[in-house]
């Protein structure tokens, strides 16, 4: 029966898996960076419109504003697509998923159960 005297391994196999990944990841983080800076450039043609030309797609300065306000990485043509398609569903009287009588704010002040409240009053009355 042959014994093996010798194992054969080779270091540079790992390495390169791990160099391979470090590239793998430059290059995604680049290509993010690259596309974020894209998406900017596309943001800022749309802040040289007027008014009249932004009401025409369904935007505002104001969310122009918001828009570049959002961190570098964040593509700021999402919102700016979500807000128009927002706008242009309300035109047409689209529901976004919530009706305009669910969305109530809470009160307040808590609502008062009366009949608990005189139950307290007679029950501390009678211990004084």
């Amino acid at each position: 029966m042959p014994a093996i005297t010798a194992l054969t391994y080779s270091a540079a196999g790992p390495i390169r898996h791990v160099l391979a990944a470090v590239w793998r990841r430059f290059a995604y983080r680049a290509k993010q960076l690259e596309r974020a800076i894209e998406h900017r450039r596309a943001a800022q043609a749309l802040a040289r419109f007027d008014d009249r030309m932004l009401a025409d797609i369904g935007l505002t300065r104001s969310d122009l504003h918001d828009a570049n306000a959002e961190p570098l990485w964040d593509d700021p043509t999402a919102l700016l697509r979500a807000r128009a398609l927002e706008r242009r569903l309300a035109r047409h009287g689209v529901s976004n998923g919530l009706a305009s009588d669910s969305v109530i704010a809470p009160p307040l002040a808590p609502k008062v159960d009366r009949a608990a409240v005189s139950q307290a009053r007679e029950s501390f009355s009678c211990c004084r």
